[in-house]
């Protein structure tokens, strides 16, 4: 009796940890679950019109399919915004969006929001983007880019 105790409690961790490996490290879930946004376009804090200062296509990497557009976005003022439209994503664990110089020096604007729909990315002042010229979905837990676009 006390044996087959034994051996259910060391099933029992060995599957939650498993369970977790799974779920909370791998973040399998994100490969059968879409995350869906549609955020409005940037409104920017001085109301002037919308300046497009550059753009790109996204393709997928290895593995992986992206596709949509990348747009920066300006209103005059020292305030830059990242769109990406009709943006569509195979989805994973911890996927970020960056800004990436041809030296490999990137910068992170964040988490993507979703792997499907439109949204906007604050650029901190201080990125020069004749410097960082190329959007990257990259995953960063496991190191693996997943798509990206030139800017132009």
């Amino acid at each position: 009796m006390q044996n087959r105790l034994r051996i259910a409690l060391g099933g029992l961790i060995v599957a939650a940890v498993a369970g977790w490996l799974a779920f909370g490290y791998f973040g399998v879930q994100s490969l059968v679950l879409d995350d869906e946004v549609a955020e409005a376009g940037p409104v920017f804090a001085s109301g002037a019109g919308t300046t497009t200062l550059s753009q790109g296509t996204f393709s997928g990497s290895t593995g992986h399919s992206v596709t949509g557009s990348a747009l920066v976005l300006n209103d005059g003022s020292e305030q830059r915004v990242l769109r990406l439209e009709g943006f569509e994503s195979t989805n994973g664990p911890d996927l970020k969006v960056y800004l990436r110089a041809d030296d490999d020096r990137y910068v992170s604007l964040g988490a993507l929001k979703g792997n499907i729909g439109d949204q906007n990315y604050e650029i901190p002042p201080e990125v020069d983007l004749a410097t960082y010229r190329t959007v990257q979905i990259w995953c960063e837990r496991f190191g693996v880019l997943f798509g990206d676009a030139p800017l132009a």
